[in-house]
C-alpha cells in the first residue's frame, strides 16, 4: 500500500433519530442514521403484516373461467 493515500480510520458512535448509539468504524468523524435495529419494525416486532390470502381467491375468482375452457 502506499503511504498518505488513505483515508483516517476512527471509531465512532452512530446515533440514531431514537436516541440510540451504537460503536463502528468510519472514516467519517461522525454518523446521525434515520434508523436503526432498535426502533425498526422489522426488528422490534411491531411490523404490520399484509393479508394476502384474499388477493389469492380473488385472483382464483377472476380467471376461472379461463381454466374452465381449458378443461373442455
Amino acid at each position: 500500500m502506499k503511504p498518505d493515500i488513505h483515508p483516517e480510520y476512527h471509531k465512532i458512535n452512530a446515533v440514531c433519530a431514537c436516541g440510540h448509539e451504537f460503536e463502528l468504524g468510519s472514516v467519517n468523524s461522525e454518523m446521525k442514521v434515520e434508523i436503526c435495529s432498535a426502533c425498526h419494525p422489522f426488528f422490534t416486532g411491531k411490523q404490520k403484516l399484509i393479508d394476502t390470502a384474499g388477493r389469492i381467491e380473488k385472483f382464483k375468482k377472476k380467471y376461472a373461467k379461463f381454466n374452465k375452457k381449458d378443461e373442455k
